[in-house]
């Protein structure tokens, strides 16, 4: 019996056990390697009542990986942020320390916005 846990679409109950290790095999399948991925690195004052962050967009890959790469770019650039939405938000004008990690990882990023 499996109960409404992260089960697939609007589905709530099922008794098929096999739903869950599907949806599993999806997400592993939907991890993308840094080197194929395009992101973008943007100051953005909009709707912060004019103090800037540095927000990543671009990211493909699970929740969980985001926000683990939200919270070493946090601890290397030594300021808060958060990740939701697809988007990594850093406080601060920190966009050329963020592009130099990024790229010491991997990822193929650039400087976005003016």
């Amino acid at each position: 019996m499996v109960k409404k846990r992260n089960l697939p679409g609007n589905l709530v109950y099922s008794t098929n056990r096999d739903l869950m290790n599907l949806k599993v095999e999806e997400e592993q399948q939907a991890e993308i390697a840094p080197q194929e991925q395009n992101l973008r690195v943007w100051i953005d004052r909009r709707q912060r009542k004019g103090k800037a962050v540095t927000l990543i967009t671009g990211f493909a890959g699970s929740d969980d990986a985001m926000n683990e790469l939200a919270r070493m770019l946090k601890t290397k650039c030594g300021t808060g942020g958060s990740a939701k939405d697809g988007e990594i938000i850093i406080q601060g004008e920190m966009r050329e320390k963020v592009l130099e990690i990024l790229k010491s990882l991997g990822y193929r990023a650039k400087a976005a916005g003016g």
